[in-house]
């Protein structure tokens, strides 16, 4: 994992999330076996709408690290709802597998030139974005602390 943190930084693990994440957000209304973006489907904006939270966990780590600020609760509540999301983006990754998998499958039929290309794409996008997520929490406990707040308050003096 150390040479991993050795290539991706904290800053360019943050914006290579970014990156990814918008990229998966157009993703998300793509079909791979029509080549098709489907707008109208309210399945698809459901990976948009959780990346929000991924976004908001980006802002506040970042924020956390630049100001040189300890953790608190809200964002713990953040993160604990980052890692369920985190299962979303495994299940994703799992469906771009299958999808790309079955391509033996319709070889008979009539599927676009863009299937494969994209589909390894869009899976090797999803990896990218769950070797980023776990990499952003190791360097929230890193650099940012963890989340010891039972410890906290039995360092007030609460005499002055």
């Amino acid at each position: 994992m150390n040479s991993i943190k050795g290539i991706f930084t904290w800053k360019l693990t943050l914006i290579v999330s970014i990156a990814v994440l918008f990229l998966l957000n157009i993703f998300s209304f793509y079909g791979l076996y029509t080549n098709k973006f489907y707008f109208f489907r309210i399945d698809n904006y459901i990976f948009p709408l959780l990346s929000i939270v991924h976004f908001v966990f980006l802002y506040v780590l970042w924020f956390k690290i630049s100001e040189k600020e300890l953790s608190d609760p809200p964002m713990r509540t953040l993160e604990y709802v980052l890692y369920i999301i985190s299962l979303v983006y495994i299940y994703k990754l799992v469906e771009t597998v299958i999808t790309v998998s079955s391509y033996s499958d319709f070889e008979n039929h009539l599927i676009p030139s863009t299937f494969l290309p994209l589909g390894f794409f869009m899976m090797a996008l999803y990896a990218v974005l769950l070797l980023v997520t776990l990499l952003a929490v190791l360097y929230r406990k890193e650099i940012v602390g963890t989340y010891l707040f039972d410890d906290m308050n039995q360092h007030v003096d609460h005499w002055k």
